[in-house]
């Protein structure tokens, strides 16, 4: 709880089931949080619960409402839920016997009743077909267009937007909820923070700090263990540290309102993740999936998961710089440098079999370097689909790094890897932030990150010139700054700041003396399937360049 607050996180969900035990680590859990001057609220899990028990849940938020530690918003007591469409909200309320702040995960597009909800949480954090599943060609629904359903559903009340860094499962007939899937997440992380920056909404929700079992934990690992099945990727050196270490400067910008997150970058740093081998490798007799299981849910698949094709063969790499500095990416012993700008900078680096490793230099000088502790390997054993993540942030300081569908994270020198809506197990947790004031909505005077725990157009590759954009503040001058509602924000953020800024999808916001794009890689950029023509250009200005958000792009 002390490292959560440390980044800016005011409160955890506490996501919770029917268990034995539930009470007694609930009492731990707010008894902690009190202790460590940290908020907690109750979110109900209704893969565990049901909607005939709203008396029930009213009881158990009253049992723990009085707690020193109980979230309270607008002087009402705090609850959420997973899911739970259909629940009598009217006789929650009565059993609760309190005002209650009611921010459940109920899905407008259901035809769900919501007049009597206080806001709402979407738990979609990832780019998905609309089914649960990966995007396919014809079915792309994008993390933006979940926070248009919802918003415009919710008519001005709290909506509370899911920030996530990766979703990977691996399940077989080990455990009784076999699953095998993936949701593309890559760069996601990093533009998802810069979409909700756009965004303003009131609450964040950071999704998750300890679900190890879809890979999307943030906290840090505690001790080794065997006794659950996710055991098998996340003992195998896939700390995700290194996303906490990015979250920080974007949390404190959406704290205060601001819209970029540059001016709360205060110290260099370099986070990285990545997975530890290629998204076809075929793996082996030692990995659980690879025999028939049981398939009630319809969410397992026999070898590679569903959606293995969606990911990117890269290391992901995002620079925090007080000042424009050279990266140099090492993978495998093909070298990639390019220049960054000060602020936040993300590349996808092509990936290739060996060694990773990584320095920052500026006038010369090398101010940051590591090598991960993990190899990208051909081979496979069983497809752990999760990454390893680092950060780097001194010149020898060590660096975790690891990768199948899980990643490793790194910040050069940290760590860092990457839960989804057939199932938040019991006792996992996410991270809520709020801040004091939001001068960027209209909604309310607060916003709030939380993150939940468990208990228990035009254009080519070229670019340049502004993108044709009027202004330019002198002779020579280029774009150099631009962003781009919802989903283009990435885009324009990257494509702008290199003089290719068309307008329509994006605005230039500062003109300047041209800055030299990264590297050309050769990928042949085009939009998501589903997306329109207007991503033609930046798709393929961007992905020639090293970025290519799989929320809008697609490499051929």
């Amino acid at each position: 709880m002390q490292r959560a607050q440390s980044l800016g996180i005011d409160a955890f969900a506490l996501n919770i089931g029917v268990d034995s035990y539930t009470d007694q680590q609930l009492e731990l859990a707010y008894e902690s949080a009190a202790n460590n001057n940290m908020k907690v609220f109750i979110s109900f899990d209704f893969n565990w619960w049901n909607t005939g028990q709203a008396s029930a849940i009213g009881q158990k938020i009253a049992q723990y409402a009085n707690k020193p530690a109980q979230l309270t918003v607008d002087n009402k007591v705090f609850v959420s839920s997973f899911a739970g469409d259909g629940l009598d909200v009217g006789a929650l309320r009565a059993s609760a016997g309190r005002d209650i702040f009611f921010a459940p995960n109920f899905h407008p597009s259901y035809g769900t009743d919501i007049s009597p909800v206080d806001g709402l949480l979407n738990w979609m954090a990832w780019p998905n077909n609309g089914n649960n599943k990966a995007p396919t060609s014809g079915q792309n629904v994008s993390v933006a267009d979940g926070d248009s359903v919802y918003i415009n559903a919710l008519k001005g009340k709290a909506y509370i937007a899911p920030v996530s860094p990766w979703f990977s499962t691996h399940f077989g007939p080990e455990v009784s909820y076999s699953k095998n899937w993936v949701f593309p997440s890559d760069l996601l992380w990093y533009n998802r923070w810069n979409d909700v920056l756009a965004l303003g909404p009131r609450f964040i929700e950071i999704v998750t700090w300890n679900d190890y079992g879809e890979s999307h934990y943030i906290g840090p690992l505690s001790s080794p263990h065997t006794d659950d099945g996710s055991s098998r990727w996340v003992n195998d050196i896939r700390p995700h540290d290194g996303w906490l270490d990015m979250a920080k400067p974007f949390i404190a910008a959406f704290k205060d309102g601001a819209t970029v997150v540059d001016d709360y970058i205060t110290a260099d740093e370099l986070i990285y993740w990545y997975r530890p081998a290629p998204r076809n490798e075929n793996c082996d007799a030692t990995d659980t999936c690879m025999v028939p299981a049981n398939n009630g849910s319809g969410n397992y698949f026999i070898g590679r998961p569903n959606g293995w094709e969606s990911m990117q063969d890269s290391v992901f790499v995002v620079s925090l710089l007080t000042s424009p500095a050279t990266i140099q990416v090492n993978s495998g012993g093909s070298v990639t440098e390019y220049d960054a700008p000060a602020g936040a900078f993300a590349q996808a680096i092509p990936m290739n079999i060996g060694v990773q490793a990584f320095a920052v230099s500026r006038n010369g000088q090398n101010i940051l370097s590591g090598t991960s502790l993990k190899s990208i390997i051909d081979g496979c054993g069983r497809f752990p689909p999760t990454p390893s993540t680092t950060t780097t942030t001194s010149i020898t300081g060590p660096t975790t790094t690891s990768i199948p569908t899980t990643p490793t994270t790194s910040t050069t020198l940290t760590t860092t890897t990457g839960s989804v809506p057939t199932g938040c197990p019991t006792g996992v947790t996410s991270t809520v932030i709020f801040t004091v004031t939001n001068p960027v909505t209209t909604i309310t005077s607060t916003q709030t990150v939380t993150v939940t725990e468990t208990v228990g157009s035009g254009g080519g590759s070229g670019g340049g010139g502004g993108g044709g954009q009027p202004g330019g503040g002198g002779s020579g001058n280029v774009c150099v700054a631009g962003t781009g509602p919802g989903n283009y924000v990435g885009l324009c953020n990257f494509c702008c700041r290199y003089g290719y800024c068309p307008p329509g999808p994006c605005t230039c916001t500062q003109y300047g003396p041209p800055i030299s794009a990264p590297p050309t890689t050769g990928w042949n950029g085009l939009p998501q399937w589903g997306e329109d023509s207007s991503y033609l250009g930046l798709c393929s200005f961007a992905c020639n360049h090293g970025y290519c958000p799989s929320t809008a792009c697609r490499i051929e």
